[in-house]
């Protein structure tokens, strides 16, 4: 079966009317209409009935009260969609008090949804909101805590933080089915998917990990969403990792393992400290000749230095009272 491509819609901004010299202009439309049925009604009564003027003073009146319906307010970062009959003729993106043809889609009617809570019982009501009226300001998507699998195959728990904003009004609308929930979905495709392209830690020789290459990281993901959601006229400003942590049946077995890797390191940074010294030691005694040692006696040297510098536990020396060699 072969699949037909579509077109990717593309956003035309465009003017209207301002909303102020509109609204005093449909005011006296109105009020000329009704003076004008008034008169006709009182000509009528003293037997003077004039139908045309009669007719076109209705026909006023509704003309004004139509007009009414084409104004329409945009806050700062708003944008309004405008669709007469099914074709799209372009997008408001000016904040202000506009009037544009009342027959352009208004989307969602004013009647209240009902709410529901989890166990469907009702809590409120609200109205829902105009479709065609689009929120251009930055929003955060919080992702919940994912459990995928990492590069090596251990469960690990990711979570992430997505700041986006809509930046083609035209593809947001046409171009998916609801841009809101397409977001929340691609994003968790594309964290899912990056978290198995990661080890989560412990990489090869310069390879990038979830733990410690986080800006890295956050680059990939960044690029990821911009990749997917670019057809929803999605624009994706940041993307970090929030939480990262080993899934639960393998956390405890994870965490002696970097606990055993940490005492490692540290040990290996003590005992290199350590033959540091026992050779500063003795180079300093046998270039300030204060005694002269042999192989025996230096290796006893640096054996009771090693246990001194590298124990854990506080070390009680033996005094010596005799000779050297007693």
């Amino acid at each position: 079966m072969n699949g037909t491509t579509i077109k990717a819609s593309k956003e035309k901004e465009v003017t209207v009317l301002n909303g102020w010299p509109m609204l005093p202009a449909n005011f006296i439309l109105l009020i000329l209409g009704v003076w004008l049925l008034i008169h006709t009604l009182i000509a009528a009564d003293r037997g003077d009935m004039v139908w045309p003027t009669l007719i076109v003073s209705i026909l006023i009146i509704i003309t004004s009260l139509i007009l009414f319906g084409g104004f329409f307010t945009l806050q700062p970062n708003e944008a309004r969609v405008l669709i007469l009959f099914g074709a799209y003729n372009g997008t408001v993106r000016a904040s202000g008090f506009h009037w544009a043809n009342p027959f352009y889609a208004k989307g969602a009617s004013l009647k209240p949804v009902q709410q529901q809570d989890s166990k469907g019982q009702q809590v409120a009501f609200s109205f829902p909101k105009n479709p065609y009226k689009i929120s251009l300001r930055a929003r955060n998507f919080n992702s919940d805590k994912l459990k995928v699998n990492d590069k090596r195959g251990n469960p690990v728990e990711i979570a992430a933080v997505v700041v986006w904003r809509i930046q083609d009004t035209a593809q947001a609308i046409f171009d998916v089915d609801d841009y809101e929930n397409y977001v929340k979905i691609q994003s968790e495709s594309a964290i899912r998917h990056l978290a198995s392209a990661y080890a989560y830690d412990h990489g090869e020789e310069n390879e990038y990990t979830l733990r410690s290459s986080t800006d890295e990281i956050a680059r990939a993901l960044r690029e990821q969403l911009l990749e997917r959601l670019t057809k929803a006229g999605v624009f994706v400003e940041e993307a970090r990792l929030t939480h990262l942590a080993y899934a639960p049946e393998i956390a405890q077995a994870m965490l002696r393992r970097q606990q055993a890797e940490a005492i490692i390191a540290a040990r290996q940074k003590i005992v290199h400290g350590a033959v540091s010294m026992v050779e500063m030691a003795l180079r300093e005694l046998a270039e300030q000749k204060v005694m002269v040692l042999d192989e025996e006696r230096k290796a006893s040297m640096v054996s009771n230095l090693m246990v001194v510098l590298c124990g854990e536990a506080e070390v009680h020396p033996v005094i010596n009272t005799g000779t050297l060699y007693a």
